[in-house]
């Protein structure tokens, strides 16, 4: 990159909370490295209709603190489409873009693949860089995602709300929470919330499974005359719609313990907003300075993950700028996420281990 050319960011997908503090990361660490930086509206959909936007330093100090992203969010079906691409190559082009830093999920870094060694202003080719930000910790390559941290301690918070009322009632509370493809969100906050259920897709159990181990931890519950309430973690990713799931188990439940009253909670997209946690501000700021510096360096089709337990070995390389981020391909981190999603790869085979050790305690 030379100082006549721009950055480009954008944040696509699914919005995280952290997307901001990556923004201001990316605005500080660019400007300082001499680049112009500027923001696309709405993700691919704003870069397609070339919707720009002057990134400014007062107002990323303000955004970095608040959930949500200051430069919208979109899923664009024309961007799929080789049109829309082209579309997007002429916005590149004639605003004069050396490099392009996307902040999203899977879907966000697919599209950025479509874009590296797009042609510039100058007769080079673009660089492109991801961020992973997902709430449900889907993506390979990374242990954390930003927004992840934020979204546990939203249900935390919210179950320790539900246990306060639970436990005035002596009720079972059904609590539904995001992850539609990946249980980690469902996981971790109910050990956290000191939760007596949890319900995921990844250890595929049947509907039947499902009620039984509900019916099973409120007998054992209404046993108890010190146990005052029974939380039940469902992840949405469970096929077994909540409010079918509370049917089955009171016509289970009730013939053997009459006064059992079962709630549903539905906490929803609840999980994706709220002010980023020190973490995921920390986090996001860390992997934008790692990904930024990445770029003017002339990396180019990486993703920069934060190093932790489960990365595949070897798939890519610490950045000299921070020990503890890891920049990978790409194509390697799409290739890790569909394992991950398949459940074929290390940390997915990993993720099921401990779920399943983590229910038979839950249980006992």
């Amino acid at each position: 990159m030379e100082r006549a050319q721009r950055l480009g960011v954008l944040t696509s997908g699914g919005d995280a909370p952290g997307m901001n503090a990556a923004l201001r990361a990316a605005h500080r660490v660019g400007t300082a490295l001499g680049f112009e930086v500027i923001g696309f509206e709405e993700g691919y959909r704003g870069l397609i209709e070339g919707r720009l936007q002057r990134l400014d330093a007062s107002r990323l100090d303000d955004a970095a603190r608040r959930g949500g992203t200051m430069l919208g969010s979109a899923r664009s079906k024309e961007f799929i489409t080789e049109a829309g691409q082209q579309r997007a190559k002429e916005t590149i082009l004639r605003e004069r873009l050396g490099a392009l830093l996307v902040v999203g999920g899977n879907g966000s870094l697919t599209g950025a693949q479509k874009l590296e060694g797009a042609p510039t202003f100058d007769g080079r080719n673009l660089r492109v860089a991801g961020l992973p930000a997902s709430i449900d910790n889907d993506l390979g390559c990374t242990s954390m995602a930003i927004g992840v941290d934020t979204a546990m301690n939203t249900i935390v918070e919210a179950c320790d709300r539900i246990c306060d009322t639970a436990s005035a009632h002596r009720r079972t509370f059904i609590i539904e929470v995001m992850g539609r493809d990946c249980g980690y969100l469902a996981m971790t906050s109910a050990v956290a919330a000191g939760a007596d259920v949890v319900l995921i897709r990844e250890l595929e159990k049947s509907d039947d499974a499902l009620v039984d181990q509900i019916v099973l931890a409120i007998e054992r519950a209404y046993g108890d005359p010190a146990r005052r309430r029974l939380l039940v973690v469902k992840s949405e990713g469970v096929k077994l719609d909540s409010t079918r799931l509370k049917e089955a188990v009171d016509a289970r439940i009730i013939p053997k313990i009459p006064d059992v009253d079962t709630r549903v909670t539905v906490l929803g997209h609840v999980v994706r907003g709220g002010s980023p946690s020190a973490f995921d501000r920390l986090l996001a700021a860390r992997l934008a300075n790692a990904a930024t510096r990445a770029l003017g360096e002339g990396e180019s089709g990486f993703m920069a993950g934060w190093a932790g337990p489960g990365l595949p070995s070897g798939a890519g390389k610490l950045s000299p700028h921070d020990p503890y981020v890891v920049l990978t391909p790409i194509g390697e981190v799409l290739k890790e996420t569909a394992r991950l999603m398949d459940g074929t790869s290390d940390i997915a085979k990993w993720r099921r281990k401990i779920f399943s050790e983590t229910e038979a305690i839950l249980i006992g």
